[in-house]
């Protein structure tokens, strides 16, 4: 699966990368803001994208998550304030809410290869909370 990120917190993102090559998906870019994530979406294809909510640019998470809904794009939000996500989240599967560890990042990774490449129901980990 190619995997788009969308965090401005370097490590973080450098973190995100390492688990998504890690899990046997392949990153096709990292977006630290709106404009960059526009471009990313546009230009490298993604399959799946994990999206912070709020970017070096404001709390333009919520615009990509709009973007992608739009592309047909299935997204996660990744943030530290789930309450930022407006109701219905925009389109998106659900959230993991930060602090999140490596082995719920997996999980979640896990959950996500079988539902969107299978198209699979299968009962989301803990820690990924679901849109309603």
């Amino acid at each position: 699966m190619k995997i788009m990120i969308v965090e401005d917190e370097a490590l973080l993102a450098l973190e995100l990368e390492f688990e998504v090559e890690a899990a046997g998906h392949s990153v096709v870019g990292t977006a630290p803001s709106r404009n960059a994530a526009f471009d990313l979406i546009e230009q490298g294809q993604p399959d799946f994208a994990f999206v912070d909510v709020h970017l070096n640019d404001g709390p333009t998470g919520i615009e990509i998550g709009e973007r992608l809904s739009e592309r047909g794009i299935p997204f996660i939000f990744v943030t530290g304030n789930v309450k930022r996500i407006p109701e219905g989240f925009v389109g998106a599967i659900g959230v993991i809410e930060k602090p999140y560890t490596m082995h719920g990042l997996k999980n979640a990774l896990t959950y996500i290869g079988e539902r969107v490449m299978s198209g699979t129901e299968v009962r989301p980990p803990a820690g990924l909370i679901l849109a309603d």
